[in-house]
């Protein structure tokens, strides 16, 4: 620290001499300098946080439903409705074996190819929906042709239809298709905030749940084409077929609340 200050004694000293100013005129140019460059240094990272912001896209603004509207149709369903700040689903909740559903939504405004999309939901006891991505309309629903983040009360549902889910159909999983891996996976219960993240990219498909990555797989691998083949899609032989589509909540006769719905672009 001692030579420290020595080396700025000398070098202030030097400056002196070059600029032909006094001891005081140094310290003030030097603290005018300091101001100057603690301004710019602010202004630089300013614009890097912004640049961050500005590469998230927010698909739900809090207030409104814009930029939703039915899958399949021109304007939103009359239960989605924005309550308390949330995109909620308003609704009775059914049992399965009544499920009609039909009341799916889509963002409209753009497709997404390669993305990173974060949301938050919450479901009653015994709820269930999910979160579509790559969708293309003019099919029946958005599961015939897209890929499924699966949102459901893993805890309550089979109590609320005495039956039992597959892994395949538990939270957090990509529907029919791959597991979440329930050794890692914490989903809160019903009527608490879950934190989804789904990272989609050619080389790689990630789910992730509140903060742990719960499973992964290759898109359109060997491996990919031998769960598409195995029999469940036999009915929907588009389903993966696109690589770039919409993104789309779910009807499942069940009520839910969505908030935090934003994504990015990879």
């Amino acid at each position: 620290m001692k030579n420290l200050c020595i080396w700025h004694e000398k070098l202030t000293e030097k400056k002196r001499m070059q600029w032909k100013v006094t001891h005081y005129q140094v310290y003030w140019i030097s603290w005018f300098k300091g101001i100057i460059f603690g301004i710019l240094i602010g202004f630089l990272f300013s614009c890097e946080n912004a640049n961050k912001s500005a590469e998230w896209t927010y698909l739900f603004d809090g207030e409104t439903t814009n930029g939703w509207r039915a899958y399949n149709g021109n304007e939103i369903p009359k239960k989605w409705a924005v309550i308390n700040g949330n995109l909620t689903f308003d609704t009775k909740l059914k049992k399965e074996d009544s499920w009609e559903g039909g009341g799916d939504i889509i963002y409209y405004p753009e497709e997404f190819e390669n993305f990173e999309l974060h949301l938050e939901w919450k479901l009653p006891i015994g709820g269930n929906s999910g979160v579509f991505y790559h969708v293309k309309e003019g099919y029946h629903a958005p599961y015939a042709v897209s890929p499924e983040y699966q949102l459901i009360d893993d805890f309550g549902w089979g109590k609320l239809n005495n039956s039992e889910l597959e892994d395949w159909q538990k939270a957090g999983a990509d529907y029919a298709m791959y597991p979440a891996d329930e050794k890692i996976k914490k989903l809160k219960p019903a009527g608490e905030w879950n934190s989804t993240k789904i990272k989609y990219t050619n080389e790689q498909v990630e789910h992730w749940l509140n903060g742990e990555l719960i499973l992964s797989f290759v898109p359109y691998s060997e491996d990919w084409y031998e769960r598409r083949n195995s029999g469940k899609w036999d009915e929907f032989p588009d389903y993966g077929k696109f690589k770039k589509g919409y993104i789309a909540l779910q009807d499942h006769d069940s009520p839910i609340w969505f908030r935090e719905i934003k994504i990015k672009k990879l």
